[in-house]
């Protein structure tokens, strides 16, 4: 397929770890979008994909029916993302182009954030630097920004029975709050006890019947001194709703690092005070991206040498 002179070409949309990229120098020719500080623009992701075998892409790149059958020549698509949610995964099926993904390892930095953003929408922490940067100072204990507990209240967490909910039920317990979890199935007794959760049932991958798991009527359900953190993927809330009930005061405030339309991000929840926003930072430290990056070069490798692929979701593309 590839010879000394014929080297697989790799282009990847934005840039990765640089001993990541090393390695895939060794065995092909890359490309990097050097721009990080923006998704690569739509009409530039596929002229790459035009020249490139391999498409190294990350989880915020929509890799679409389009971009998919840009290219006859496309080998493989190996994503720098736990799921493929982003990928047509069926169009690349049907062309028999295999597509991978990495292990679950944002675990803990997932959970960081999630805490993060909770603390500082409940004590207002990004209107203290806003007032401090502008030059006020009110006063140690002046009545002007006063904030909320997090010691000692409540979380409920969707889908708090995996991985990430546990992670966050961890951090609440240092806390002394109490933790609610929902999930499709009741966990062991066991490991309810080991987390000190509380049985409700539900559980919210995105998926069709999960989109706007959070809507209008669970907004109402919600305490007017609750908060609404989302670290998951941004279309399990309504976002729509969610702005009306924040308009409407319904809750008390939010902290977002996924949107339902990303990278858009609705203009009225940036001029809130009380809704802090961050850029999918989920897994957003050097420890976690360095491992990513390294999974998607062993599946990109495995793939060239012709070994199994470690974490391929469409297997099915060998058997075609």
């Amino acid at each position: 397929m590839w010879t000394a002179q014929r080297r697989p070409r790799i282009f990847v949309t934005q840039p990765v770890s640089e001993t990541a990229l090393s390695r895939l120098r060794t065995a092909a020719r890359v490309k990097v979008f050097a721009d990080a500080s923006r998704i690569i623009p739509k009409r530039t992701l596929l002229n790459e994909v035009r020249r490139a075998d391999i498409l190294f892409c990350l989880l915020h790149d929509k890799i679409d029916r389009a971009v998919v059958t840009a290219n006859p020549q496309l080998r493989l698509i190996a994503a720098q993302s736990i799921t493929p949610s982003n990928i047509d995964v069926a169009t690349a099926t049907e062309r028999r182009i295999p597509v991978t993904v990495t292990a679950p390892i944002t675990t803990e930095a997932t959970a960081d954030l999630n805490f993060g953003l909770m603390l500082a929408v409940a004590r207002r922490v990004l209107e203290g630097d806003r007032t401090v940067r502008a030059g006020k100072f009110p006063g140690g204990q002046s009545a002007h920004l006063m904030g909320s507990y997090v010691w000692g209240k409540t979380i409920g967490l969707i889908g708090g029975g995996g991985l990430i909910g546990k992670a966050v039920a961890r951090r609440a317990h240092g806390f002394s709050m109490r933790v609610l979890y929902w999930t499709p199935r009741r966990k062991p007794e066991s490991e309810e006890r080991e987390a000190g959760l509380t049985y409700i049932s539900l559980h919210s991958p995105l998926n069709a019947q999960t989109r706007h798991q959070i809507g209008a009527r669970e907004l109402r359900l919600m305490k007017k001194t609750a908060f609404l953190i989302n670290t998951a993927r941004g279309a399990i809330v309504d976002e729509a709703a969610l702005v009306r009930a924040l308009q409407r005061k319904q809750i008390a405030g939010a902290g977002l690092d996924v949107f339902e339309h990303e990278p858009k991000v609705d203009k009225r929840l940036k001029a809130m005070a009380n809704v802090v926003l961050t850029p999918h930072l989920g897994s957003a430290t050097p420890e976690v991206r360095e491992e990513m990056a390294k999974i998607v070069v062993d599946n990109i490798l495995a793939f060239l040498e012709g070994r199994k692929l470690p974490n391929c979701v469409n297997p099915q593309v060998f058997a075609l």
